[in-house]
């Protein structure tokens, strides 16, 4: 189900941002906000294959921040998630290496908040 943003130069008419985020974003995103779950503690997302918008899980596990900067792949645009042990909080962000195509890199920034939006909301 792709996101929807509000146009202002349209007068608030709703549209869609064209990404599809896929439903096991949102899935290993409420493992990681689990309280009781210890196995899963950050998520890497990125394009599923070659689509260019639908995002799935590139990786996920556990090891706080260290685990997550490791699993980041070299040559893709992605988004991810993180719980900080020390405080319980949860950080999100994008990540576009150098390496990435430069149309990639586009795409991925212009679907960065649509992505957010779409698999927090799902939690």
């Amino acid at each position: 189900m792709p996101t929807l943003f509000t146009d202002p130069r349209s007068g608030g008419v709703k549209k869609s941002s064209g990404v599809n985020v896929l439903p096991i974003v949102s899935t290993t995103w409420a493992k990681v906000r689990d309280d009781i779950n210890t196995e899963v503690d950050w998520l890497i997302a990125s394009f599923d294959g070659s689509s260019k918008t639908d995002i799935t899980i590139v990786a996920s596990g556990s090891g706080g921040v260290e685990g997550c900067a490791a699993a980041l792949p070299e040559n893709m645009a992605c988004y991810g998630g993180c719980r900080l042990h020390r405080n319980g909080r949860f950080v999100t962000f994008f990540y576009v290496p150098e390496g990435t195509p430069v149309m990639q890199r586009g795409r991925a920034s212009m679907f960065k908040n649509g992505t957010k939006q779409r698999w927090i909301s799902a939690t």
